[in-house]
């Protein structure tokens, strides 16, 4: 079948789904297969459920049933349909990339533009070879405006992703280390990120810029770029750090007005997110107030960059996700937060980190000691090998089980690791 009469079905049902445990009726299920799943041979389900349609690569079940359409190649197919869906679209699409952040700074993106536009934007982390057809497919005539977060943890996925989702506009939050066993170097990561880059610069689109970022400078010279940064009225979007105790506060300039915004976001880490927001919502048009007030109104979620304040302990959760640079900010922070309780850290292990996997945490173990943490927990094997002279939990497991032994209260803790670990698990005992 040929995309465009597959686009015709789409077009009748226009409800895409990849979950045989979740068919809303009249969708159109993708049956996707990858090591551990094969969605081929629930295709039969799906259509039980209430699916007008599967899309199949293999398929056993009757060769009449003019419900079942076999493709070469799903996943392909499921690509080529979102591609040619946007193109239909024609609206913008501003993908979102970038070592730390990129799921922080959508969010902030998203909830700017909504203030007067229609947009649809990434849900959750569903930013992969998978999550971004999805999020273009759930587009439809009546949005204006489209945000697509783009992930990647190997060379070339970042290209594949902006041929998929054609971005008109882009930005990279920043570029660190992380998912190097996927990328093999720095300089790898580099590149991958600048996929993006490479995609505007060729189609004559326009990137969004942190001028404090000298990496990102020389990687977009000569491209149509808008700056934000700190401290500089002179860029289009600029602004001065308040306070960060623990939620981030800061003034931006909108011409000669100045604005001041409280967020609910914990960390000056993320202050350079909420300026590329601030320069994006301002590109788009959107009322200086209204930027103002997104910002304030938003609430982060998924354990990222949280505050809670429980019965025992006052906490902060930035636990979904971890890599050297992440982490040293993190910490960083949390160090320099005024506080009369003492403070505790449980500090997961960094994943997907590759050959520099003991070398990175040994550094984060020689950091630690150097600071006044009147608690330390340490999560995941991996600081096993480092001979700390703290006590490590192989899982949240162990911990969980210490913290019922021995409860923490009356402490300022720090939860910072990879979503791997599940320091999340951890929360209802502190």
């Amino acid at each position: 079948m040929e995309i465009s009469e597959l686009y015709d079905i789409y077009n009748e049902y226009p409800v895409v789904t990849t979950d045989s445990r979740n068919c809303p009726k009249d969708s159109i299920f993708f049956a996707l297969k990858g090591e551990n799943f094969n969605g081929n041979r629930f295709a039969g389900e799906a259509l039980e459920a209430g699916c007008a349609y599967a899309v199949v690569d293999e398929w056993e079940g009757d060769p009449n049933n003019e419900r079942v359409i076999v493709v070469d190649d799903v996943l392909g197919t499921l690509q080529k349909l979102a591609n040619h869906h946007r193109r239909k679209l024609k609206i913008p699409i501003i993908a979102i990339t970038g070592t730390n952040g990129k799921t922080t700074t959508k969010e902030l993106v998203a909830a700017i533009l909504s203030k007067e536009f229609n947009v649809a934007y990434t849900q959750g982390n569903f930013n992969n070879h998978i999550g971004v057809p999805l999020t273009l497919l759930s587009m439809n005539e009546n949005h204006e405006i489209g945000i697509v977060e783009m992930g990647a943890n190997h060379p070339g996925e970042i290209k594949q992703l902006c041929h998929i989702a054609e971005p008109n506009f882009g930005l990279i939050t920043n570029i660190g280390k992380a998912h190097i066993e996927g990328f093999g170097s720095f300089e790898n990561i580099k590149k991958a990120k600048g996929e993006l880059y490479d995609f505007i610069r060729e189609r004559g689109g326009k990137v969004f810029v942190n001028s404090d970022d000298e990496v990102l400078c020389e990687m977009s010279e000569g491209m149509d770029r808008i700056l934000y940064g700190r401290n500089n009225p002179e860029f289009f979007a600029s602004g001065k750090l308040y306070s960060s105790n623990p939620f981030l506060e800061f003034d931006w300039n909108f011409f000669e007005h100045t604005y001041h915004v409280k967020t609910r976001l914990v960390g000056a880490f993320n202050f350079d997110n909420a300026l590329a927001a601030v320069a994006i919502g301002k590109y788009f048009g959107i009322n200086a107030q209204y930027i103002s007030e997104a910002l304030e109104e938003y609430v982060p979620r998924n354990n990222r960059s949280q505050f809670e304040r429980t019965q025992k302990n006052d906490l902060i959760i930035d636990a979904y996700n971890a890599n050297p640079t992440s982490m040293k900010a993190a910490l960083d922070f949390f160090v320099n937060i005024p506080s009369a309780l003492p403070k505790a850290v449980i500090v997961g292990e960094m994943k997907e980190l590759g050959n520099i996997s003991k070398e990175e945490h040994a550094d984060l173990l020689r950091f630690i000691s150097e600071q006044p943490f009147a608690k330390v927990y340490l999560v995941g094997e991996v600081f096993n090998e480092s001979d700390p002279s703290y006590t490590v939990f192989n899982t949240v497991e162990e911990l969980i089980a210490e913290l019922k032994k021995h409860p923490l209260e009356n402490h300022y803790v720090l939860l910072k690791g990879s979503h791997a670990i599940h320091l999340e698990k951890a929360i209802p005992y502190l």
